[in-house]
């Protein structure tokens, strides 16, 4: 059986600071694989350039050869359509692919586990972090509560687990059919089934340049997960005006009560706090609700999501 062909997918923005000792790390390790027969010799990398107005796609020009390819997107189309526009590209050209950051802060070395996984028969290896010892307490938390959040709204997630995967061919063939534009890659995956293992592995400090997720970009990550896999909210707004129906009438009846007893007291509170919730909860409703009809209105004019400008290789 021959070794098979792999292509290793990552995503870059604004990466001239880290790129050259990249290539130089990932080009080491494909031949230190080819060497022990592990990949074919035609394994390859593959950059994505999302836009990076910095020097990034000129190192990586002068990095160009058959082991080194590069896609040039138009522009800057965020992490999630880049990282989509190398799945497209590579497949039907390897047969497998492993999707990792360009600043290395996943343990390239653990490669070797997921291609191992790979030939027994796993078609999706997530690389899955042992902790987050070296995230800041902010992130740390917030991430907790992400997973706990979408665990309890029924979006089946991979713990601990970001873009660093393997798919064979076979998966990134059916990952083609899905056509949403709105995509949500850590959700889709887990729900495709396949054959699976996962690699744990410790995540490095980066050694340059900075981090591309800032906490607005999480956030939206975020909605975008809860938005692309889970209806929950929609069933809350319902829940929560039968709760607040059952109250008013619950409220009437006391009115009632207290107008017939004769203890009636007038006061500002008993209509301006009422007025207050019933308005946030409507306001809080039409949010929700705004959220789930704009990716509806995004998905059915069906616009690409990257435009690829150019293919260095």
């Amino acid at each position: 059986m021959r070794p098979p062909l792999l292509a290793i997918v990552l995503p870059c923005y604004n990466e001239s600071a880290i790129i050259a000792s990249t290539v130089e790390r990932l080009q080491h390790l494909l031949n230190d694989y080819v060497a022990q027969s592990l990949i074919a010799a035609e394994s390859y990398l593959l950059f994505v350039d999302d836009g990076s107005r910095d020097n990034t796609l000129e190192l990586l020009r002068q990095h160009k050869s058959a082991q080194v390819k590069t896609l040039k997107l138009s522009a800057n189309c965020g992490h999630q359509s880049a990282l989509l526009a190398g799945m497209h590209f590579v497949t039907g050209k390897c047969d497998c692919m492993i999707s990792m950051d360009a600043d290395l802060q996943d343990d390239i070395h653990c490669t070797k586990a997921m291609l191992e996984a790979y030939l027994r028969g796993a078609q999706l290896v997530y690389g899955v972090r042992q902790s987050r010892g070296n995230d800041t307490w902010f992130k740390r938390k917030t991430a907790l509560w992400f997973y706990g959040l979408m665990h309890k709204l029924g979006v089946n997630l991979v713990y601990n687990h970001a873009d660093f995967r393997l798919l064979s061919n076979q998966v990134l063939h059916e990952f083609g059919r899905y056509r949403e534009v709105n995509l949500f890659l850590r959700g889709i995956f887990p729900r495709m089934g396949f054959a699976n293992a996962t690699v744990y592995y410790d995540r490095q400090d980066r050694t340059a340049g900075e981090t591309k997720y800032p906490f607005r970009k999480m956030l939206n990550l975020a909605v975008n997960g809860i938005t692309s896999f889970s209806n929950v909210p929609l069933k809350i707004i319902t829940y929560v005006g039968f709760l607040v129906f059952i109250g008013s009438l619950l409220a009437s009846f006391w009115v009632i009560f207290v107008i017939l007893t004769g203890r009636n007291a007038p006061g500002w509170a008993s209509i301006t706090l009422p007025i207050y919730f019933l308005g946030g909860v409507q306001l809080l409703a039409l949010g929700i609700l705004g959220e789930y009809i704009s990716r509806i209105y995004l998905e059915t004019k069906q616009r690409p999501v990257y435009h690829i400008e150019e293919v260095i290789e």
